[in-house]
């Protein structure tokens, strides 16, 4: 959309611009394929002379338009979708990475992201430092490398809720010549929007609030546009020198700003795949439309919740940056001003027992592999998605064994409260 909307707005409208008699909603272009006049119109697609579609692999009409409202929601240029949020967080890294190289990343992101970065990744060839968010400029700066490519953090890490000081990791990355990453799924660009910042790439598991209902699987990647690859062509060879599998073509030189998101479609999705359907696109923009509705519920409700436990004497601690007490309050107000998120950690006097028999106490609450959607749900990330790490790379991603992840939702909180008191005993 060519004017700057509010969000509210770019929520319900963006992406989708229908012409005279084509349908007012998006529509889902359910086709793998799409036809065209002559063989030489195909061929310019092909070499990236012209934009169309051709391959749903690649591009989709639904998965465009979806994707142009995130980056208008997020202020970028350019997205692309994803098939997850795992699969989004693995490109932005690979677009830029190659075997040889490394990159920072603060240690308190999500497990799988962890594992991701920390194991997988490295049998590609790509190292990987760990940092902790809250390290010194310098701490952080001692750990890059001749070959270091990017910084990656989370502007509120899972489980742990620690909140990323954007503007610091933004200096750092800038000082040594390389794009900040963030995952923005938590507090989505209705309560921050890390361009704002200082960061170049913004990532979301679409799968948690922005889809908000627990339906789709789903991945995005959005580039500001502001990072200058040219500057920096020595580190950046896959963007600023010739494409030999496009007949040597320079992404920075053919596409400008577009360099990155096209690179990471053209090359990425066309040899990885990891694309989105179209049909989890559309249940995803339905999703984004109320999407201005749905956060400041989820952190009006969080913000009860927290303040409950806060006060309970069968909880030992409560983790919830909307508390004043909290370590990152001041950042939280500085970066999320209007509310973070509906997710809180807790533990509870007793351990871990005492934290099971909660769980399965829970009426309302359930157990869910999941987090950040309309219902509340609960989960013990040591027993659960963070199982795979040893004690130590728990504790260094900010994952005490008590922990307990409440995602609270968009019911009456007073219900809520009532489920979890009942639970307490």
């Amino acid at each position: 959309m060519a004017k700057q909307f509010k969000p509210e707005t770019l929520c319900v409208q963006a992406g989708w611009t229908p012409k005279k008699g084509e349908p007012r909603v998006l529509p889902i272009y359910q086709s793998t394929t799409f036809k065209y006049e002559t063989s030489e119109q195909m061929a310019r697609l092909f070499d990236l002379e012209e934009s169309g579609y051709f391959y749903t692999r690649l591009q989709n009409p639904t998965n465009d338009a979806v994707a142009a409202k995130i980056a208008a929601l997020e202020g970028g240029v350019a997205a692309m979708l994803t098939s997850s949020g795992q699969a989004a967080n693995f490109y932005a890294i690979f677009n830029i990475c190659q075997a040889g190289d490394h990159f920072v990343c603060s240690s308190a992101i999500y497990g799988g992201t962890f594992n991701l970065f920390g194991v997988t990744m490295k049998k590609l060839g790509i190292d990987v430092t760990f940092v902790s968010p809250d390290a010194s400029e310098e701490e952080i700066s001692a750990v890059f490398q001749p070959n270091t490519k990017a910084l990656f953090g989370e502007t509120i890490s899972n489980p742990s809720l620690e909140v990323l000081d954007i503007e610091k990791f933004a200096r750092v990355a800038h000082s040594h010549g390389v794009p900040l990453i963030v995952d923005n799924t938590f507090p989505t660009p209705i309560n921050c929007r890390p361009f704002e910042w200082g960061a170049d790439i913004v990532v979301h598991s679409t799968t948690k609030y922005m889809d908000g209902h627990a339906t789709s699987v789903g991945g995005c990647i959005v580039d500001s546009g502001n990072f200058d690859w040219d500057a920096y062509a020595d580190k950046f060879p896959g963007l600023c020198t010739p494409d030999e599998s496009y007949h040597g073509l320079t992404y920075t030189k053919a596409f400008g700003k577009g360099a990155y998101i096209t690179k990471a479609t053209a090359q990425l999705m066309r040899d990885l795949g990891s694309i989105q359907s179209p049909q989890n696109s559309f249940l995803l923009n339905l999703g984004l439309e109320t999407l201005h509705l749905r956060m400041p519920q989820h952190c009006r409700n969080a913000q009860k919740v927290a303040e409950y436990l806060s006060k309970n004497d069968k909880v030992a601690w409560v983790n919830y940056c909307g508390l004043p007490d909290n370590k990152y309050y001041a950042l939280a107000q500085k970066y999320m001003p209007n509310g973070s998120c509906g997710v809180i950690s807790f533990g509870l006097k007793g351990g871990r027992d005492v934290s099971i028999k909660f769980m399965d106490s829970l009426e309302v609450i359930a157990i869910v592999t999941h987090v950040a959607d309309a219902r509340s749900c609960v989960l013990h990330p040591a027993s659960h998605t963070h199982r795979q790490l040893t004690d130590e790379q728990l504790l260094e991603a900010g994952v005490r064994p008590d922990l307990i992840r409440l995602s609270v939702g968009i019911e009456n909180a007073d219900d809520i409260i009532a489920d979890i008191e009942q639970a307490l005993g």
